[in-house]
């Protein structure tokens, strides 16, 4: 079934403690689609400007992306750079040039229209809706959002929850939506602005899924050689919709194993800096690697 990512497409310069790259391929779509390409061939929509490479639109080529919705402007692509700190959990933002990105309304080709499993990254709740709005019978919407639309487009955002399926929003931002400090009160409180599910990342400690009544705690895949987190949390939803758009399955009773599949493509995400070892990733090592997670996970 047809899958659609809707985000950013950057270069990013990115300090680690365990060294550097400079202008690497980044960007929400660009994390998202490469993980969910392990899956089936998502659609893409972004914007670049005339700086960006050929040796770039061959990756998502060779990776199989739809790119029908990747159009060109005139400026540069979007610009981002960050350190992070010695605990790889927090960063500082250094640099970011929006540039051609700053002014981008995506208008979805024709095609793109009867797309079944949608991905709003992280963007402006009314550029959210009027994507949206562009998509004739979606199965599931999962959005992301981030403190800084919960500040300044807080009314945008409360009309957009109760038209999405699922949002996809860490701790920290579930308690500025919510004025909750108890992790469980605020997911619940989430929920009940009008998503059917919220999947609450808490970054190296896993995630909480909020479904209906019931809690669900999926800790992080154990993994020893982090070296860039950049990215893991759009590779974890490429990895959910990924999974659910290529099965056969209602999306919603299959979301606990799509989130094992999240968990893991995010695990490998960080063990390179920006795409490399996503885009290298077998389907075998993703398996063999969710079975690990699912074993780890048995008790008794």
């Amino acid at each position: 079934m047809a899958l659609l990512v809707v985000g950013s497409i950057a270069f990013d310069s990115i300090e680690t403690p365990g060294g550097s790259v400079d202008n690497a391929l980044g960007g929400s779509a660009s994390y998202f689609s490469v993980a969910a390409s392990h899956f089936t061939k998502p659609r893409l929509v972004g914007v670049v400007g005339e700086d960006f490479p050929d040796e770039h639109r061959a990756l998502f080529a060779g990776c199989h992306i739809d790119t029908a919705g990747l159009v060109t402007r005139t400026g540069q692509t979007f610009k981002w750079k960050g350190r992070y700190h010695t605990d790889m959990n927090t960063r500082d933002t250094l640099e970011v040039h929006l540039n051609v990105f700053g002014e981008f309304k995506p208008e979805l080709p024709a095609h793109y229209s009867d797309s079944q499993f949608i991905f709003l990254a992280n963007s402006s709740p009314t550029t959210q809706l009027s994507t949206l709005a562009q998509i004739k019978n979606p199965q599931l919407v999962l959005a992301d959002t981030m403190d800084l639309w919960i500040n300044i487009e807080k009314g945008p955002l409360l009309m957009l929850l109760p038209k999405i399926d699922g949002l996809l929003i860490n701790d920290s931002e579930a308690q500025l939506l919510t004025g909750e400090n108890n992790l469980v009160k605020a997911g619940k409180a989430v929920l009940a602005l009008g998503p059917k599910f919220v999947i609450l990342k808490k970054g190296e400690h896993g995630a909480m899924l909020f479904s209906g009544p019931e809690v669900f705690v999926f800790p992080a895949f154990p993994t020893e050689n982090v070296i860039d987190p950049t990215g893991a949390g759009d590779s974890f939803a490429g990895g959910i919709l990924g999974y659910l758009a290529s099965h056969n399955h209602d999306p919603i009773a299959s979301l606990q194993k799509a989130i094992a599949y999240g968990t893991v493509v995010a695990s490998l995400t960080v063990e390179g800096f920006g795409l490399d070892r996503l885009r290298h990733v077998t389907r075998l090592e993703i398996e063999n690697r969710v079975k690990q997670y699912r074993n780890m996970l048995q008790i008794g």
